[in-house]
């Protein structure tokens, strides 16, 4: 069923799915295998652009109103802001940390996957720990 705390539920799984991958490509390269730290990274940057967009596609188009009750609590708003303003972010660093990653740009690749951890851990954080699954 499609509603607010069920959306939020599936998110955290989600979210927690590829932060294992996130861990297990930084693994990866801190072993010297950028092969498979690019090929992990694939794979965790096509699962976080399907999340998001499915996100997207559930809040604009299948069901505008699925996250109201966010509006009708402040703690909760607030709660959510506080996500976004990682998560947004994160979104954004993501592509370029992926093209720089491609393209052999290791100093600005690396420079961007600080932020990109600094902004994934306040995601997590604030999407694991401080969004409930349900309204208060």
């Amino acid at each position: 069923m499609l509603t607010g705390p069920n959306v939020i539920l599936t998110l955290k799984i989600a979210v927690a799915a590829v932060t294992v991958l996130l861990v297990a490509a930084i693994v990866a390269v801190a072993r010297g295998n950028s092969r498979l730290h690019g090929r992990i990274n694939l794979v965790f940057f096509t699962l976080t652009l399907v999340a998001v967009l499915g996100l997207e596609l559930i809040v604009r188009v299948l069901a505008p109103d699925v996250f109201d009750y966010f509006n009708a609590d402040p703690a909760l708003r607030h709660a959510l802001n506080r996500h976004l303003w990682f998560s947004v972010p994160s979104t954004f660093v993501m592509p370029a940390m992926l093209y720089t990653g491609v393209k052999g740009h290791v100093r600005l690749h690396l420079t961007l996957a600080v932020c990109f951890v600094l902004l994934w851990t306040g995601t997590f954080v604030t999407g694991i720990f401080f969004l409930p699954p349900t309204p208060w």
